[in-house]
């Protein structure tokens, strides 16, 4: 751990016993959150729609018109839906809750001498906290060291330009502040506030929630259902006018009216699409992608383009140096991982630095030119900070045990994109030196000197050669390559020139085992992978083609700036590879895709990725080594880094979206049947076919709880074979429409016929049997809309068993409906025998039936002509 001028007194942090003490008295690192409604709150807000006050008042007018029992038929069906609608929010916002818990944020504190990641919410007045480029700042901290840095206090100031900063001092140059974010320099601060006692804390709520304000998806189905009642409710007022004309009594027409209302309205639609992309997030989560929006949930599902990193995501992210080249000497690395128990050989002969003079340099400068640390925890090595530091501290170890001393560092000058190199300026023995590290072309520009195992001579245009080619050799064999390098300075010469270069430092970072496999997945499914790095050309070309990229047109972040916006958008069409480029490189790429009329998921881990994870239309964070600065711009944050969770969530979002598109059409033909068969019956001069409370019955409490579990179907064998979704396809369309049609059609009639057929034996007896004849219908249906093109029997029966169930579970109560006395007397049933029942499931056999035969057809002529092919 290297801390820039650390006071003594904050050298070793807290101890475990202060920790405990301080706490009592302060509490917890937390602002005051707005507690989630109880179950009252939640109770109540079932009864506060326009479609339960319109029912409410219906009962009061039945119960003044002396119909006591349609006035308690109706007030129990608006328990029994309020019970349904509490269920389902109250398990939404669980499922919100326990994602929103996943996004605590982490601090990195230093207690006991040791630096340790932490829960922000733990830390303490007087804890020494270390904040890296891009992290939230976690309290209101007095900075104790820190060069170079600027932070974004836009969340407390309103202003968007990054705000300098200063070590020491009492003044707000010398403090961070809770809630705003290190966007340059690397800072050591002692916390002076926490929670609500925080600068923050007196204006605002801590960022890190996820947010739920309506997707486009839930108004596009809110206005569709407004839209619907408001038809409904203009039908209604239609028909009761007629009837009135016709001299049919007031209550009846009343009660007919809205009756039809209810028939057309689905009620259950909003709360059925909340519960099922709450669920459905809550399922990413455990697939390892948390979605901060559930409008990601939504947009996922249309994504045509990917753009990832490669460190981390399409590889380990664990770096280990393999490789180490000198003008005159050629060193290979033994051991994996962080664990320094390997050693360095040259010509299979191990050498320590003590023997080598241009191999210690370079162990020094790894050692020096970092902020990574390794730590032994009961015999196992583990490393904090970023992995290419950690792969050269490790390396440090391997060959020259003993450290820098501590105190040794004088400045820093840190890493940047823009940069892309770091250096430090630092006591050796009694000398003043300037370590440098970066990226081969840019150190060996700043070279005049090479290190020799006879000293340093001036660096030849044969040498640079010799450096130039020994680097490409690396980068094809998929090899991250750094440069170090050093010069004797002054106690405050930090110029980055007149270097003398030591050597290069070869890293492998293996892709992860599951990447060929998903890039698959992703290409069957119509979606395109770009690659961006910021890695050489040679090594990025070297990796794609490992990963099973192939060998894309490549282009470099160079190339990038010297295009217009059609030159880069034009370039785009093909499949192309980007190496060496900057966060803001992304940017440009991500708005020439969308110029392609592509939907685009957009990876990213820094600061300066904020920008093009805004622009994206899925901004797709790191959960391990990414910023709070871009998880909290991000739609997305993968928990493990890993490229085939992003595949994986882009499933997960068709299948929500395939399962909503299903169950609104469910719900509708239901709806469609009623609303033919009443009006229909009403045309032709007949008795009512359903009551209120019927209709009521068969909407608020059994269609409700169907198309939940219909929301939970699983994803078709074939989800990830289409094209994505065009981004504005229509949740019905005409193919909708039509279905709806066919299905509310046959329903109706089908119940009209059962109606008349039994009306010889008594209206009573032929409503009941109408009545449990669409409710049969609309369950029997239900498995019609499991898939939109292939039968069941080739996604399985019994595949979805909460469906079943919910299927038993509706049947059951309408069993009850027709036969247990108080529901008899609610719904006016009366009881049935089993000719009307084997006749009723011999007209529900065609909706079974004839959708199998079609959509197996189909299915069988579609994989005929795919053989063909």
């Amino acid at each position: 751990m290297h801390d820039r001028q650390a006071s003594a007194q904050h050298a070793n942090g807290l101890t475990s016993d202060q920790i405990d003490a301080l706490r009592q008295i302060h509490g917890w690192n937390e602002l005051p959150r707005q507690k989630p409604p109880g179950w009252p709150t939640v109770l109540l807000r079932q009864f506060t729609s326009m479609l339960v006050l319109i029912l409410a008042a219906a009962a009061l007018i039945a119960l003044a018109l002396g119909e006591q029992i349609d006035a308690l038929a109706i007030a129990l069906v608006l328990l029994l839906n309020a019970a349904l609608g509490f269920g389902q929010e109250w398990r939404a916002e669980t499922a919100l809750d326990a994602l929103r818990s996943m996004l605590t944020p982490h601090a990195i504190a230093v207690r006991d001498g040791r630096e340790v990641d932490i829960l922000a919410r733990e830390l303490v007045p007087g804890d020494v906290v270390i904040i890296s480029p891009g992290a939230a700042v976690p309290a209101d901290l007095h900075i104790l060291s820190g060069t170079e840095l600027r932070a974004d206090e836009s969340v407390l100031t309103g202003e968007s330009v990054p705000v300098d900063k200063t070590e020491g001092g009492d003044n707000e140059a010398g403090q961070l502040f809770a809630g705003t974010a290190l966007v340059e320099g690397r800072a050591l601060g002692v916390v002076e506030q926490i929670g609500h006692n925080t600068r923050f804390g007196h204006i605002a709520k801590l960022t890190g929630t996820v947010g739920e304000k309506k997707t486009n998806l839930q108004m596009r189905l809110g206005q569709l259902a407004q839209q619907i009642g408001i038809a409904a409710i203009a039908v209604a007022a239609i028909i009761v006018g007629i009837g009135l004309i016709a001299g049919r009594p007031l209550f009846e027409m009343f009660m007919t009216g809205l009756s039809l209302a209810v028939a057309m309205v689905p009620e259950g639609l909003p709360a059925v699409v909340t519960i099922t992309l709450a669920i459905g997030a809550s399922a990413m989560a455990r697939k390892k992608a948390l979605a901060r929006r559930l409008q990601a949930v939504e947009t996922l599902g249309a994504a045509s383009v990917i753009c990832t990193d490669k460190t981390g995501t399409l590889t380990e992210n664990q770096m280990t140096a393999t490789h180490v080249w000198t003008v005159d000497r050629s060193y290979d690395v033994t051991g994996e991982g962080y664990d320094p128990t390997g050693h360095i050989e040259t010509d299979g002969v191990p050498v320590r630095a003590v023997h080598d003079a241009v191999l210690a340099d370079i162990l020094k400068a790894s050692l020096t030119c970092t902020h990574a640390s390794l730590q032994n925890e009961d015999g196992h090595w583990h490393m904090i900070g970023a992995p290419t530091e950690g792969a050269l501290v490790t390396l440090a170890f391997k060959g020259w045990a003993p450290p820098v001393a501590q105190g040794s560092l004088i400045s820093e000058t840190p890493f940047t994109s823009e940069r892309k190199r770091m250096s430090v300026l630092a006591r050796d023995g009694n000398d003043v030196r300037l370590f440098v590290k970066g990226a081969p072309e840019v150190v060996q520009a700043r070279c005049t000197h090479i290190m020799t195992q006879s000293g340093p001579r001036p660096l030849a245009p044969a040498d640079a050669a010799l450096i130039t080619q020994a680097y490409q050799s690396m980068a094809q064999d998929g090899l991250r390559v750094l440069s170090l390098a050093l010069r004797d300075a002054g106690q405050h010469d930090t110029e980055e020139a007149r270097l003398t270069f030591l050597g290069l430092v070869g890293m492998i970072d293996p892709p992860r085992a599951e990447i060929r496999p998903a890039l698959r997945l992703a290409r069957a499914a119509g979606i395109r992978v770009i690659m961006i790095t910021g890695d050489g050309a040679i090594t990025a070309a070297a990796i794609a083609n490992q990963i099973g990229l192939g060998k894309p047109d490549l282009i470099e972040g160079r190339d990038i700036d010297a295009m217009d916006a059609e030159t880069l958008a034009a370039r785009l069409r093909g499949d192309v590879l980007f190496a060496r480029t900057r966060p803001e490189h992304k940017l440009r790429i991500v708005k020439a895709l969308q110029a392609n009329g592509q939907i685009v998921a957009m990876t990213g881990d820094g600061v300066n990725d904020a920008p093009a994870l805004k622009q994206a239309n899925i901004g797709v964070a790191m959960g391990v080594r990414g910023t709070e600065v871009s998880k909290s711009a991000a739609d997305l944050i993968l928990l493990d880094d890993d490229f085939s969770t992003i595949v994986n969530a882009i499933g997960e979002g068709r299948r929500q979206f395939d399962n909503v598109r299903k169950f609104v059409r469910y719900l509708l033909s239901s709806n469609a049947g009623e609303v033919f068969a009443i009006m229909v019956n009403l045309m032709i001069g007949g008795p009512l076919i359903f009551l209120a409370t019927q209709i009521l019955w068969m909407n608020l409490i059994t269609d409700s709880v169907t198309a939940v579990a219909l929301g939970l179907e699983k994803e078709e064998p074939d989800q990830m074979q289409r094209p994505p979704r065009k981004p504005n396809e229509a949740i019905l369309g005409r193919s909708g429409f039509a279905l709806i049609a066919v299905f509310g059609i046959y329903t109706a009639l089908a119940s009209l016929w059962v109606f008349y057929t039994f009306m010889p034996l008594g209206v009573d007896l032929a409503r009941t049997a109408a009545f449990t004849a669409m409710l049969i219908f609309e369950k029997v249906s239900v498995f019609a809309f499991r898939s939109l093109h292939r039968p069941v029997s080739a996604i399985g029966w019994f595949s979805n068993p909460v469906l079943v169930l919910a299927f038993s579970v509706s049947v059951g109560l309408q069993v009850l409906a027709v036969y247990w006395p108080p529901l008899q007397h609610l719904l006016r049933t009366v009881p049935l025998s089993l000719d009307h029942w084997w006749t009723i499931c011999l007209l529900a056999a065609p909706l079974i039936i004839l959708p199998e035969l079609i959509k197996g057809i189909v299915m069988w002529r579609t994989s005929n002509q795919g053989v063909q092919a």
